[in-house]
């Protein structure tokens, strides 16, 4: 089998952490990446957790979810049935913190469940992190899993409480990460 072309070099060990803003790749070659792993590895012991909401902006999908893209059965996937604050918020900025804080306590459960792993795979890292700022729950998560690669949103956030808790997340995962990918603006 050849490597997928749109899978990154995903080391052995360790955590990568793709981002870029709206459109750039990052879910569709998260799920690359899984493909790859999957095909390599075997799928015991393999978690995927996905926090992405859908949004649809001028009639394009802006990210998603991973089963968007051909992706393999894993021992066990996560999925957050997650809002998007500020897309949903119409520029309220209490009604933005009030659906971070949804996600928030919808990740939590989610986190709480996740079995251990070997290899975990993460869309969307920021958005349980959106009314916080502050991705250790992610970690805990992770603290034993072998690879880890998660995709996060790094671009035009605005103001306001959610984008900065979401900058102070973002700043997290990158320390946390072995290595950070950045995905170029799309043309």
């Amino acid at each position: 089998m050849s490597p997928d072309p749109l899978a990154p070099d995903v080391p052995a060990s360790g955590t990568t952490l793709l981002t870029g803003p709206s459109n750039a790749g990052k879910t569709r070659r998260t799920a690359a990446a899984l493909r790859e792993y999957v095909a390599r590895h075997g799928r015991g012991g393999v978690v995927v957790l996905d926090f992405a909401p859908t949004v649809v902006r001028d009639g394009r999908v802006l990210g998603g979810r991973l089963d968007r893209f051909e992706v393999p059965r894993v021992a066990w996937t996560g999925t957050l049935v997650a809002h998007a604050p500020r897309a949903e918020s119409e520029g309220d900025p209490d009604r933005a913190l009030a659906l971070a804080r949804a996600n928030a306590r919808n990740a939590a459960r989610l986190l709480d469940a996740t079995p251990p792993a070997r290899a975990v795979f993460v869309n969307d890292a920021t958005i349980p992190f959106q009314a916080t700022g502050d991705p250790s729950p992610l970690f805990d998560v992770c603290a034993d899993a072998e690879v880890i690669v998660a995709n996060a949103f790094d671009g035009d956030l605005g103001d306001g409480a959610v984008s900065e808790a979401e900058r102070d997340a973002l700043g997290e995962l990158t320390s946390w990460a072995n290595r950070r990918v950045d995905l170029p603006r799309p043309d």
